[in-house]
């Protein structure tokens, strides 16, 4: 009982989450503050550009090369004189290594490239079953989204939720469905080796218990 009391004050955020899932009580996220260049850093390393975000493409001293653009369903952008680049599991500062690299190749001598996404692609799963609130959550694009916060957002588990064998549904790009069962009350307490981030279309589903 002593470790378990230790490991939740040690992480207040983890610990409202499982007085929320634990109680049936919604936690709404408290207001971020705005990120600084270091967020913005971490941004262009860390977030894969999606389809049907919208990029501001920036070439320095090159203001007629400058384009906005929208991420095609196929992962592709348009820009003056290199055609169509593919960003396929690319990150923002991935996309401007590989368009620094294009423009360098056989137009510009030592080009700069900044890209911004002005407007982020909606990314949502949907949380149904034994939960307060069953639906839709958003998944914010500057972070990733795990199962547990997915299930908070959600209002927590319902009195007759079954949190050891909830499931989750997810479609992978050529089509194919992958079922997964998992023990949530695992994850809560820290002994999961996998944290089990969601991605956009997933489903869970939260049974009920079999009394």
């Amino acid at each position: 009982m002593g470790r378990y009391f230790t490991f939740m004050t040690g992480s207040p955020r983890l610990l409202v989450l499982v007085l929320a899932l634990m109680l049936g009580t919604t936690v709404l996220p408290r207001a971020i503050a705005a990120p600084d260049d270091t967020q913005a850093d971490d941004k262009k390393y860390s977030y894969k550009l999606q389809p049907l975000d919208l990029l501001k493409v920036q070439i320095f001293q090159e203001p007629d090369l400058d384009r906005d653009v929208r991420v095609s369903k196929d992962h592709t952008i348009v820009l003056p004189l290199i055609g169509t680049v593919d960003l396929t599991n690319r990150t923002v500062h991935d996309a401007e290594q590989l368009i620094t690299e294009l423009y360098g190749r056989d137009y510009l001598v030592n080009p700069q490239i900044n890209i911004t996404v002005t407007d982020y692609a909606q990314r949502s799963l949907n949380v149904l079953g034994a939960v307060n609130a069953p639906g839709s959550v958003l998944i914010p694009p500057e972070r990733e989204l795990t199962l547990v916060d997915a299930i908070a957002h959600s209002g927590g588990f319902s009195r007759l939720a079954n949190r050891t064998h909830v499931s989750l549904t997810r479609t992978l790009p050529n089509g194919d469905i992958q079922h997964f069962t998992i023990n949530v009350d695992q994850l809560i307490a820290g002994n999961a080796a996998r944290q089990w981030v969601v991605q956009d279309g997933d489903v869970v589903f939260v049974p009920e218990s079999v009394l």
